[in-house]
């Protein structure tokens, strides 16, 4: 079913939005680019004269209840972007009466999913590899299923909606869909969209190939940075991975952040690059700050000679101009992750000048396409985010989309 041929009308939907949201201390959004790509799946719902259920997770709290995640906090948000009053369900697992109560053209969100340990199916408390572990999955999996189930029962039909979490087997993403005919469950207009944007880099590389890949962890990144390496014709390794890169190759990093079980990992990847001919682009030199915050003392220093007590926040400008020099010329570009610590404005020039070279190499023509929540933050902070070609809603899921995975949110309605 294409959620353009469905009507709503006197129908209760439940959508699986990705609200998932930057929050600051006093639980304010900071960043509401998921709220309004959800928008026109959301509008079609009303405007057809439907009711909405809206649900998603916020963060990781791990099954269990925590008040800085529950997504009350941002109900004034998503009543402002939708234009009608949204009612707030505290308990996303009995929400049947609130459910039942709501009328065509009404709406209500409800509580984090991921309160409830069985939407993501992991149990807890329990370790990995034992005995115990094996039959607490078992026993969890049912509950999975009899979570799903409850969620299903609110509403007459589904929308998978958010890519951001299409990449996982949970049951608000790839559990619910078996309690609803393939006539009554359907991709959301932002869904269908990013699967379309994925194929766009994919399906129809242009040369040159550039990838931006940031963030502070190579070990989260590291199965995409393997696929990227068969396929780009530049990389950049940028953020606080760096200084996993420069330790690994003899370097002095002071306090910066560093994986040091991850080091053999980064050798491997300079190696693998110079076998496939890939230009790997790493940080040169970096600006240093003396305290975690955003006005601390700063210097700039190589990236491989940090004194001690200082830390490698953002991307100096030798290595600015070599990540700029990459892009320029690019006809394909995918970034995810910044290049510092954006969320500080006087460590934010790193992510600056990549978000400026993708604006001006899509100018000339490239395709560009943005992934994950940091690098999104990142380009509507510097306002750029109409001068590039795609930005997508998700992080992993895109990521796992390129590197060819199926993504089991979009399975459970395409099967």
């Amino acid at each position: 079913m294409k959620i353009a041929d469905f009507n709503f009308a006197g129908k209760k939907a439940i959508v699986r939005v990705d609200f998932n949201v930057p929050l600051d201390e006093n639980g304010k959004v900071t960043d509401d680019t998921r709220i309004r790509g959800a928008l026109p799946t959301l509008k079609k719902v009303l405007a057809d004269g439907g009711a909405l259920i809206m649900m998603s997770h916020m963060g990781k709290p791990k099954g269990k209840v925590n008040e800085k995640l529950s997504l009350s906090q941002i109900v004034p948000n998503v009543s402002a972007a939708l234009g009608v009053e949204v009612k707030f369900a505290k308990d996303c697992g009995n929400a049947s009466e609130e459910a039942a109560a709501l009328k065509p053209g009404e709406a209500l969100l409800l509580e984090n999913l991921r309160f409830y340990p069985e939407e993501e199916g992991k149990p807890v408390g329990v370790e990995k590899g034992t005995p115990e572990y094996d039959a607490a999955k078992k026993e969890m999996k049912v509950r999975q299923q009899e979570f799903a189930k409850k969620l299903a029962s609110y509403a007459d039909c589904y929308v998978m909606d958010a890519f951001g979490t299409a990449h996982r087997k949970h049951a608000s993403t790839a559990v619910i869909d078996e309690y609803f005919d393939k006539d009554h469950k359907m991709l959301g207009y932002l869904m269908e969209k990013e699967v379309h944007a994925v194929d766009a880099v994919l399906g129809n590389i242009k040369r040159p190939f550039t990838a931006i890949m940031g963030g502070s962890k190579v070990s989260t990144k590291i199965g995409i940075i393997e696929n990227l390496l068969t396929k780009v014709d530049n990389l950049i390794l940028c953020g606080g991975m760096t200084y996993t890169f420069a330790k690994a190759q003899g370097g002095h990093i002071g306090l910066s952040i560093c994986e040091d079980d991850k080091l053999d990992v980064a050798l491997d990847v300079i190696k693998k690059a110079k076998e496939n001919g890939v230009n790997l682009v790493l940080g040169t030199d970096s600006v240093c700050g003396d305290a975690f915050k955003n006005d601390c003392n700063t210097q700039v220093c190589p990236s491989g000679a940090i004194p001690e007590g200082w830390e490698g926040m953002d991307a100096g400008p030798e290595t600015r101009k070599l990540f700029a020099d990459a892009i320029k010329g690019a006809k394909t570009i995918l970034w995810n992750g910044p290049a510092g610590v954006f969320e500080f404005d006087n460590f934010a020039g790193g992510s600056k000048a990549i978000a400026e070279a993708i604006a001006e190499a899509t100018k000339e023509g490239a395709f560009s396409l943005i992934g994950g929540g940091d690098s999104v933050a990142c380009i509507n902070k510097f306002g750029l985010a109409d001068q590039v070609s795609y930005i997508s809603t998700g992080g992993g899921a895109l990521l796992e989309a390129i590197e060819g995975k199926v993504l089991p949110g979009v399975a459970a309605i395409e099967a």
